[in-house]
């Protein structure tokens, strides 16, 4: 197995630059061992609510454990605390815009014997030939991204996300022998734009693996906090508990268009 080259430039415009040449960057050591610790206790603790579309069970056909709990900034203070990480907010205000905002935040366990996901891209707004995208002169923007906040030591036996870097600017499926693993240390993170080609792989260790991910957008990207209708609701201390860069991020802009 290969794993995908995991960089880090300390200058932000380089950052921001990975993003647009290779699909994704990495930010090392984003959260401490403390608060690895706190948010894997935190995920524990947590319990899946149906209407908001969280799985939090033995899955019927493979029988191993998996926890996805959606809007979990709206569950627990330490997860909120993550919406807006140095070193990944930067990027993604960087790579958004400084009126971005945060569309979904998920927390995710994944036991042993989850199987192998299908290489797949998140979500692609703009699909042009090759050979444009091939062009200098042509840089598709970025609409959305994803910070995965990775709270185990990651290797193989464990799951580990597979990129294949530059996909984003490509048309046709990438060939499996492409991936790469990110093998990276617990509370490292990595954001990756949203057409970038990747999956989560089979579990195979005896261990459970513990990731947050932050979806961040531009602000015309509509948020995605189930469940929908005017059902879902902030917890009141969230947004007394927000700054103004997280109130920001939950939702609350200046007009703008469409206002």
């Amino acid at each position: 197995m290969s794993s995908a080259p995991l960089v880090y430039h300390p200058e932000m415009e380089d950052q921001i630059e990975a993003m647009h040449a290779i699909g994704y960057a990495y930010i090392p050591r984003a959260l401490n061992a403390d608060r690895v610790a706190e948010l894997k206790h935190r995920m524990d603790l947590l319990t899946g609510i149906p209407d908001s579309f969280d799985r939090d069970h033995d899955e019927k056909t493979g029988h191993f454990f998996q926890k996805h709990i959606n809007n979990a900034f709206n569950r627990d203070r330490a997860f909120f605390d993550c919406l807006d990480v140095d070193g990944v907010i930067d990027i993604a205000e960087g790579v958004h815009g400084s009126d971005c905002h945060v569309i979904g935040m998920t927390a995710w366990v994944t036991g042993p014997g989850r199987p192998d996901q299908s290489l797949h891209v998140d979500c692609k707004l703009i699909s042009l030939p090759d050979d444009i995208t091939a062009d200098p002169r042509v840089r598709i923007p970025i609409f959305i991204t994803t910070a995965h906040f990775y709270l185990n030591d990651m290797y193989e036996e464990l799951g580990p996300t597979k990129f294949v870097p530059r996909t984003h600017v490509k048309q046709d499926r990438p060939a499996p022998s492409e991936e790469l693993s990110i093998l990276c240390n617990a509370g490292d993170a990595v954001i990756f734009r949203s057409e970038v080609w990747h999956r989560g792989t089979a579990n195979t260790s005896n261990e459970n693996r513990y990731l947050l991910q932050v979806h961040y957008a531009q602000r015309m990207i509509t948020q995605k906090f189930p469940p929908y209708l005017n059902k879902f609701q902030f917890r009141p201390e969230v947004l007394e508990w927000a700054s103004d860069r997280q109130r920001r991020l939950l939702g609350s802009h200046r007009p703008s268009a469409y206002d």
